[in-house]
């Protein structure tokens, strides 16, 4: 994997672009082969918290794990957790959807040395996906202020809507940092 390490409000120094580059590397043994693509590693330290953000565009999938704490060094050994927990909960549910040779479970090496703690996940994995209630309403049109508006009196942190200006369906939803995100389709 390419690493590319950078730093908001603060100095990547070597040592830190050292440990990012050597955790993150426990990450191959997940995969048949490393991938090709850029692994982006944003640095950043907001309030005195120091913060990792690390995105792996993969085929067909994206893994991406945020942590906050009081240390860059911690933040980092959590992030790189998150990313392998994301990686065996995506590998499980490849091998329960694809069974047949040369599909997407090519990705990852089918046995990466943690015993049978992979089938115990595939059982609370099994059990952490199952839907348990279906919604259905009608989509108000209306524009995006007043979307945020009705998603802070119904108390959630996201709202769907029929957006009067594009005539599509969109989310809105409320960012960590306590401002708005709008996700629209392409």
């Amino acid at each position: 994997m390419k690493y590319n390490i950078r730093g908001q409000r603060m100095e990547v120094t070597d040592a830190l672009r050292e440990y990012v580059e050597k955790k993150l590397s426990r990450l191959d043994k997940y995969f048949e082969t490393p991938p090709q693509s850029d692994v982006n590693v944003t640095l950043s330290v907001t309030k005195g918290h120091q913060a990792v953000e690390v995105t792996i565009p993969l085929p067909g999938a994206m893994l991406r794990a945020e942590e906050k704490r009081d240390d860059m060094y911690a933040a980092i050994d959590f992030v790189v957790d998150k990313l392998e927990r994301q990686i065996r909960k995506h590998k499980t549910k490849i091998n329960r959807k694809f069974r047949e040779p040369g599909s997407a479970r090519a990705l990852f090496i089918e046995d990466f040395g943690v015993g049978n703690s992979v089938t115990t996940l595939a059982r609370d994995e099994d059990e952490d996906m199952e839907l348990v209630r279906t919604k259905r309403f009608n989509l108000k049109p209306m524009d995006v202020e007043e979307a945020i508006l009705q998603m802070n009196l119904v108390g959630h942190n996201f709202y769907v809507f029929a957006n009067t200006e594009t005539k599509e369906v969109n989310v809105v939803y409320r960012r960590n940092d306590g401002r708005y995100g709008l996700i629209e389709a392409q």
